[in-house]
């Protein structure tokens, strides 16, 4: 364990010893995302760097507190990246980040999510043991995935400090549509380009308007564009803006609800301002709802809600678990976390 490490390992033996909250912090881009802030602050800024690359392998190691801009630049020098689009929000945001929120952009129903590209991790648990899960090549990963498990677990369970992933070729040509569709159609329209072998990479449907983005060979592309129509646009800048949320959207309310839904579900019953991405599978509600009612009808489609920005987390921020499912999440954060010190309230207000 190098000096950093054991820096880190000392300072969490002596928070368990004293039963004193930790804030697991890399560049803080997602502070406003969970349940508030509780604890003093754990700097993941020493563990920076990308540990190793191979890029005829699609694999790369990098440690936690390192920029994502950082790492994508040196993807992107070999002509790769991140598959899932992790948001940056600004560029401050960090690799631990990323995996600890497990939020993924545009092109996650066609690529997948955050999760499935983490081939392995270390992380530093409650005790101070420094322990790695999964492996550095597609091929070691066997038997339960806990770093599946600790993806998207907001620091609860322990201090990330490397994480290993897959990456993906860049696509040689990308194209965007747009298509002028009220809610409904637009809805089925995406769920029935879904269904064919088209090759989409991201879509949403916001004022009246459907956006594709195609990605892949050129031939492909230029096919799709021939047999789906629509107008052609200049996508990069508005896929971005999806991305790290810079989109006009994103801005118009202090509150931002995030529902989870099938693909299929049909549209929510509300008056508000609504931007919906990932084929129908995500919908964004900006300004203050029921909470209870949101919940509610997410549920009986199949789905969640999250408050993803808001000043009052009075009512949780995530939608409460089943007895049994919170249950089996206790027993986890007992195992590595017994002094209950990581991230207190980030996922749930009993964590």
């Amino acid at each position: 364990m190098n000096e950093d490490l054991a820096a880190l390992s000392e300072r969490i033996l002596a928070a368990a010893a004293n039963g004193r909250a930790l804030c697991i912090r890399g560049a803080g881009s997602k502070d406003f995302y969970g349940g508030p802030l509780q604890g003093e602050p754990l700097d993941t800024a020493a563990l920076r760097g990308i540990v190793d690359y191979e890029p005829t392998e699609l694999v790369v190691t990098a440690r936690a507190g390192t920029p994502l801009a950082e790492l994508e630049a040196a993807l992107a020098a070999r002509g790769q990246v991140l598959p899932f689009e992790p948001p940056r929000f600004g560029g401050g945001g960090t690799l631990g980040g990323a995996v600890a929120t497990g939020l993924s952009g545009p092109r996650r129903p066609y690529a997948g999510a955050a999760r499935d590209f983490v081939l392995g991790l270390r992380l530093l648990d409650g005790q101070g043991r420094h322990l790695r899960f999964g492996g550095q090549v597609i091929k070691n990963v066997a038997g339960f995935d806990v770093s599946r498990l600790l993806t998207g677990s907001l620091g609860t369970l322990g201090l990330l400090t490397e994480v290993t992933l897959k990456t993906l070729p860049r696509p040689p040509a990308e194209a965007s549509l747009h298509f002028e569709l009220d809610e409904a159609t637009a809805l089925r329209r995406m769920n029935e380009w879904a269904a064919r072998p088209l090759p989409l990479s991201a879509s949403s449907y916001h004022g009246g308007v459907l956006r594709l983005r195609l990605s892949g060979a050129e031939a492909a592309v230029r096919e799709a564009c021939g047999k789906l129509g629509g107008v052609a646009f200049s996508g990069s800048d508005y896929w971005n803006g999806l991305r790290d949320q810079h989109h006009s959207f994103f801005n118009s309310a202090a509150t931002l609800w995030r529902v989870s839904l099938p693909q299929t579900a049909p549209p929510l019953r509300s008056d508000a301002a609504q931007l919906i991405e990932w084929g129908g599978a995500l919908r964004w509600l900006a300004g203050p709802q029921d909470t209870a009612a949101l919940r509610r009808q997410a549920a009986e489609l199949g789905g969640h809600a999250t408050l993803f920005r808001g000043a009052d987390k009075s009512a949780g921020v995530f939608q409460p678990l089943p007895a049994a499912l919170a249950q089996l999440h206790r027993r986890i954060k007992a195992v590595l976390d017994p002094a209950g010190i990581f991230n207190r309230g980030r996922l749930y207000p009993e964590f």
